[in-house]
């Protein structure tokens, strides 16, 4: 699956977090990310993980215990890795590009086009 597509879904799925555990798993991510960026390799990251500890920082940042913001982590990614599978499941995604390029006199070789649907299942 196209990782711009799961990138859409993912963030849709973190806006219907409840707002506590919205901010938390997003200011985690957030910590996480800026210490992917300083990073040159893997090791370097986990090094850096280690080191500046995003979870005890958004911790102490929220006002909660390492445990409860752990909890709250857990039930966020269980929550977001259960709606992108059920969505993903009712993902229709073709490729239209020698369709559309077909139809065009001034086809662009560098231009794909895809169309994708999400067929929402109500729960």
């Amino acid at each position: 699956m196209n990782s711009n597509l799961m990138e859409i879904l993912s963030r849709e799925i973190i806006k219907s977090l409840p707002i506590e555990q919205r901010e938390v798993y997003e200011y985690v991510v957030r910590l996480e990310d800026d210490l992917a960026q300083q990073a040159e390799t893997s090791d370097e990251f986990m090094s850096l993980l280690v080191k500046h500890s995003p979870h005890r920082q958004a911790a102490r940042h929220f006002n909660l215990t390492f445990g409860k913001l752990m909890a709250l982590m857990r039930e966020a990614e269980t929550f977001i890795n259960q709606q992108l599978e059920r969505k993903l499941e009712n993902v229709t995604w073709v490729d239209l590009t020698e369709q559309v390029l077909s139809r065009e006199k001034d086809g662009k070789d560098n231009v794909k086009y895809f169309y994708f649907s999400v067929n929402e299942v109500l729960s």
